[in-house]
């Protein structure tokens, strides 16, 4: 027994490939035009970070400086993925008025330290110990990367592992002026 034809056989392939992908856009779409952080276009949450190495980093400092701001944790897997990627680009920008500031988050001391050890991080990282810089920028899982302008603005966010290509794109677009400032 014939139940569907050639004719509605492809039909209903068309259907489940417009479905797929529907949701692939959904889940992979453009994420520059899909804004998924209320700090997108205003003044980035100050803060202060204890770095790793006992120094103290206000983000006020930075005014002037285009800021990737990175919150990952020693045991997400993600973040191994793009550590690499982070350094690559963090040598690549640090002479380009370009900072990067890592803040480990829902971790110990001795295990960031271990992480940072074996997968890098010569750009300045930090404790989040009273989880207070993440509640700020509303961090909800890690990798999340916020970029800042040189005016102290949150221009974009990131949610997942980064890649040399994505920072380009981000940190590019982040350094050109907004088309609303003079």
């Amino acid at each position: 027994m014939k139940v569907l034809g050639n004719s509605g056989k492809i039909v209903v392939l068309i259907i489940i490939l417009s479905l797929v992908s529907l949701m692939g856009y959904a889940i992979f779409g453009n994420r520059d035009i899909v804004k998924i952080s209320p700090l997108i276009g205003k003044q980035a949450p100050g803060f202060t970070l204890k770095t790793f190495d006992g120094q103290e980093l206000k983000l006020s400092d930075l005014k002037g400086k285009t800021v990737l701001l990175n919150f990952w944790a020693s045991w997400c897997m993600p973040c191994r993925q793009e550590a690499g990627a982070l350094e690559s680009s963090w040598q690549k920008y640090k002479d380009k008025d370009v900072v990067f500031v890592g803040v480990n988050v829902w971790d110990d001391n001795s295990n960031a330290q271990k992480y940072l050890s074996k997968f890098g991080g010569g750009y300045t990282q930090g404790l989040d110990p009273n989880e207070e810089i993440q509640v700020d920028y509303g961090v909800g899982g890690v990798p999340e990367t916020f970029f800042i302008d040189s005016s102290g603005n949150v221009r974009d966010k990131f949610t997942g592992p980064l890649t040399e290509q994505i920072i380009d794109h981000f940190v590019l677009k982040t350094k050109q002026p907004q088309e609303n400032e003079s």
